[in-house]
């Protein structure tokens, strides 16, 4: 059967285009052959991971990324994944992007503990990378990843320290050490005036303790006479205390005797005061003259005439005089 060759180019040319769909297929990470799983992850920075990049679990290539889209707001970044293979991924796996030190960066799953596993099209939970850095600080020695640790403490309290001490705050530890030195210096100043006064030969308080130690020495010497001085001075006082207390008992006691006869002569009728306040003859005679005063000066307001006359021509006045004060007199107050 001969076979033309226009049958030959096209059969070529069908297994070339196949060949050819495979192979790309085949770099695109997808397995015609099996039926693939396809897993999401969502991340703010895929450091450069790219389609076809490797999907690896426990070190092993499972998968490859199939696509990465962030949309036009590019926050969020969308990786599908492609599983080349079946696999059991528990629910609470972690993706994390590994970057690595020969410029390929690939999508590693952390498998969790949990008995159930993920579905087809379900999105994994994503951490972010520590960057390649890190990882190779931690793979050479854990030391080097606690130093940096201890490095960026350091550089936030220098940060805190210096946010804190302000130009204000400095400024005020200048003025409080400035302060300082000016007390220190006054201190020495005090301390050495202190000490003048403190020498034994020339010194103010030596001297006042000396004259202090002299006067005490005079007083221990003359006991004796300041004891007998005192007990003289004493007897002096209560001789004299007691001359003046007797002379004022004296006088009160004849000023009191003085009294005591003036009042018994009062109430006696044998002095002139006496009759005057205990006889009544006195009181009725002033009683009489006063009413005969009365009626006199009434009969002359009543009948002038009888007592006083300038008229040539006039009559002598006849009435009889009066017997008794007019009623007014007698209703005038001084008669009460």
């Amino acid at each position: 059967m001969n076979i033309s060759n226009e049958t030959k180019v096209g059969s070529l040319t069908a297994i070339s285009i196949v060949l050819l769909i495979l192979g790309f297929n085949f770099l695109k990470g997808r397995n015609l052959t099996v039926k693939s799983m396809r897993f999401y992850a969502i991340f703010e920075n895929i450091e450069g991971l790219t389609s076809s990049n490797a999907v690896i679990i426990n070190g092993k290539q499972v998968g490859t990324v199939y696509s990465t889209d962030g949309g036009e707001d590019m926050r969020k970044i969308t990786v599908a994944l492609t599983m080349n293979q079946s696999v059991k991924i528990p629910e609470n796996s972690i993706a994390v992007i590994t970057p690595s030190v020969l410029g390929t960066t690939s999508i590693e799953i952390k498998l969790g503990n949990s008995n159930s596993f993920k579905k087809d099209g379900d999105t994994l939970s994503t951490i972010a990378s520590k960057g390649m850095l890190a990882d190779a600080f931690q793979k050479i020695d854990p030391v080097l990843i606690q130093v940096a640790n201890m490095v960026r403490s350091l550089d936030s309290v220098l940060v805190t320290v210096n946010s804190v001490f302000d130009v204000n705050t400095k400024n005020n530890i200048k003025s409080v050490i400035t302060n300082l030195n000016n007390t220190t210096a006054s201190l020495a100043i005090s301390s050495a005036s202190l000490q003048s006064i403190l020498n034994t030969q020339t010194g103010v308080l030596p001297k006042t303790l000396n004259n202090i130690s002299d006067i005490t020495s005079t007083l221990k010497n003359n006991d004796k006479k300041i004891d007998q001085t005192i007990s003289n001075l004493e007897m002096t006082t209560a001789k004299f205390s007691k001359l003046e207390l007797e002379k004022t008992l004296t006088t009160i006691d004849g000023t009191i005797n003085q009294l005591k006869n003036t009042i018994e002569k009062v109430n006696s009728d044998k002095g002139s005061i006496g009759l005057l306040i205990n006889d009544p003859k006195l009181y009725n005679n002033l009683s009489a003259t006063s009413n005969k005063l009365n009626l006199l000066l009434d009969d002359v307001r009543v009948h002038p005439k009888r007592y006083i006359n300038v008229s040539v021509f006039g009559k002598k006045d006849k009435n009889k005089p009066l017997t008794s004060p007019l009623p007014d007199t007698i209703n005038a107050p001084y008669t009460k």
